[in-house]
């Protein structure tokens, strides 16, 4: 588990598939953007393409998200893949661990 270990972007650009679920979900933009700058990287995925990828964790507005989060080094660009609530079931310590 990283502590903020992704780095400073340039650029947040929100993929299709994002804001669709992220509309479905009732998570907000600014919710994504406040997540990636308060939250902490619980897995990372550096062999995923075309770029590497992470999975963030944090609490915003009392609510427990989740954001899976790609980044293009050369642009320094953000890419959010996916947001969304996780469930309880699957994840424990703060939402930051999967369960056994």
């Amino acid at each position: 588990m990283t502590n903020k270990g992704y780095p400073a972007y340039r650029h947040l650009t929100f993929r299709i598939h994002a804001l669709r679920q992220m509309f479905q979900r009732r998570i907000s933009d600014s919710d994504v953007r406040e997540l990636l700058g308060l939250g902490i990287i619980i897995e990372e995925y550096p062999d995923d393409t075309p770029y590497p990828s992470c999975l963030v964790s944090g609490i915003i507005n009392g609510r427990p998200l989740h954001v899976v989060m790609a980044y293009n080094n050369v642009e320094r660009e953000a890419i959010v893949i996916t947001a969304y609530e996780p469930d309880p079931d699957i994840w424990s310590d703060q939402f930051t661990r999967r369960r056994s």
